[in-house]
């Protein structure tokens, strides 16, 4: 070819992309839905034995977001220090009950059960998970079990499986079961998780489990405020997306003949197949996620514990609680204890989601720098909110005009 056809060539296709990264990464392969409609922990932080016996693991419910103001630093020689703002999710997390202990150990299968040990009491919230219609039900689950606790025979049995696993555990794990009747939620079955407890001999871990038994196990107990943790839940779910959706490709030229909201080019002739890393139209969201290394801004306690407000900080002595005017919107109002997470997480409003201890925390000065927050904001969260708290809105709408303030220009 000339240099002549070579020019008038690159001038025809000057308009388009000779290369284009892929989008997506294909980590997540295959894009479908996830079997478990909540996040299922696959892989716990290393044991360290030198450590005190401790839960890694615990569940709370995405209430909203909101944002909070704080001084960041500035790096450079200065140091100087400026206000930022920042978004923060909120998840409630309601205390957690121990009803019994799982000991296993390694084979070259992985993980197999040694025995399984359950608390005398078991409620009627965590009974409902092992029956499909619990209110048909004779709701006799458990009650030959609760009996060996009285028979002193039986309770030989309970004894002995506990002393397996003392014997011949290497992972000890307790099973915890959430309590949805302090949510202001419709569901009635509690969630029901095997958290793993690292630190410890193994006897000192069962010691640790059942010490537990039938007890409430709070957030503030497992975590601390400025901890990095992983979260684990599903994703937004959006249905059959075409590809435009799914991957971000570009829409064909305007006069392409079978849509232009397409894949031009789907494969070779050889292969003769579609290969697996063709953008297809599909499934978007409701996938499983594992986001690590969220920061915690704060551990709140629960509204009826803190006669001051739940959501007051040094700098805005306001009393006020973590709730904004009007509730969470689809969700409501945040009674119990609650976890402020620096950025989003995965999932949707009500979704329950796992904290998780961080498998790979940031062990950094900066990491570990103290977070002092100068402002939570509580206000309305179904517009452009302008009041804090109820008694500034109506202190301002007050018909009395020695209490309402002179009106904005």
């Amino acid at each position: 070819m000339s240099y002549l056809n070579q020019i008038s060539l690159f001038n025809i296709m000057s308009h388009s992309k000779f290369e284009k990264p892929r989008a997506k990464s294909m980590g997540f392969v295959p894009r479908k839905r996830t079997r478990h409609h909540r996040g299922r922990i696959r892989s716990f932080p290393k044991d360290d034995p030198t450590k005190k016996p401790h839960f890694t693991a615990f569940m709370g419910f995405k209430a909203g977001m909101t944002h909070i103001v704080r001084d960041k630093i500035k790096p450079g020689p200065k140091k100087e220090k400026r206000e930022v703002v920042e978004a923060v999710t909120i998840l409630e997390c309601p205390p957690m009950i121990v009803v019994g202990i799982v000991g296993y150990y390694d084979t070259p299968r992985g993980l197999r059960s040694i025995g399984t040990v359950w608390t005398e009491h078991i409620s009627d919230e965590c009974k409902r998970t092992f029956y499909k219609s619990f209110y048909k039900s004779k709701k006799k689950a458990f009650t030959k079990y609760a009996k060996k606790y009285s028979d002193p025979k039986e309770k030989k049995e309970i004894d002995k499986t506990l002393s397996k696993i003392r014997k011949y555990a290497t992972s000890v794990r307790a099973i915890m079961h959430t309590q949805m009747h302090l949510l202001n939620l419709r569901q009635k079955k509690a969630h029901i998780l095997e958290i793993q407890v690292n630190g410890g001999t193994t006897e000192e871990k069962v010691e640790f489990v059942t010490k537990h038994f039938e007890k409430p196990i709070r957030i503030g107990e497992l975590f601390s405020n400025y901890q990095y943790v992983d979260t684990l839940g599903v994703s937004k779910g959006h249905g059959f997306k075409g590809v435009v959706g799914r991957f971000g490709v570009r829409k064909v030229q305007k006069k392409s003949h079978r849509g232009n909201r397409k894949v031009g080019c789907i494969g070779a002739w050889h292969p003769e197949r579609v290969q697996s890393t063709v953008p297809r139209a599909g499934q978007l969201g409701y996938y499983h996620r594992t986001e690590i290394n969220k920061k915690i801004y704060k551990i709140g306690i629960a509204v009826s514990e803190c006669k001051d407000g739940n959501a007051r900080v040094e700098a805005d002595p306001t009393k006020k609680n973590i709730t904004p005017l009007g509730g969470f919107p689809h969700y409501g109002i945040v009674t119990n204890d609650y976890l402020m997470i620096k950025g989003c997480t995965v999932g949707v409003k009500k979704r329950p989601t796992i904290i998780r201890m961080a498998m790979h925390p940031k062990i950094t000065k900066k990491a570990e720098e103290p977070v002092e927050l100068k402002f939570i904001d509580t206000a309305s969260k179904m517009g452009h909110g302008r009041f804090q708290t109820a008694e500034e809105k109506e202190k301002f709408y007050s018909t009395n005009p020695d209490k309402a303030p002179s009106p904005a220009k």
